[in-house]
């Protein structure tokens, strides 16, 4: 991708836009929960477009079909999930997924909790 100058929430910002629909609303919703479920969480813009979200290592993506919203946890298989968020990429050794679609709900405290796991995770594998 070409260097348009914009930092990574710009362009996060313009996608949510561009998007125009209920899927720009829900990667809304998601950011903001990421970003208070972890204050000092590092956004990044990544794979021709993609939302990358980052604590002491990668923490998830935000990625947009034409279907859903999916929020990949990059080390999901690793983690807890006792209220039973993933419903996708279950097959795979190290990743897992929410699949939001159109007039979903968020179980908001669930989805923080998943999210300060997987930066607890992060952390500490850094030590």
């Amino acid at each position: 991708m070409a260097d348009t100058g914009k930092s990574p929430p710009e362009l996060i910002d313009e996608k949510i836009q561009a998007l125009g629909d209920w899927r720009g609303e829900m990667l809304s919703r998601l950011r903001g929960l990421i970003k208070q479920a972890l204050p000092d969480v590092v956004e990044e813009w990544k794979w021709r477009g993609v939302p990358v979200w980052y604590h002491d290592g990668m923490i998830c993506t935000g990625e947009t079909y034409k279907k859903a919203v999916k929020m990949t946890f990059a080390k999901g298989a690793s983690l807890e999930d006792p209220s039973g968020l993933f419903n996708a990429s279950l097959e795979g050794n190290t990743r897992r997924a929410i699949d939001f679609h159109e007039g979903d709900t968020i179980n908001e405290s669930a989805l923080t909790a998943l999210i300060q796991s997987a930066a607890r995770l992060n952390a500490s594998k850094r030590k």
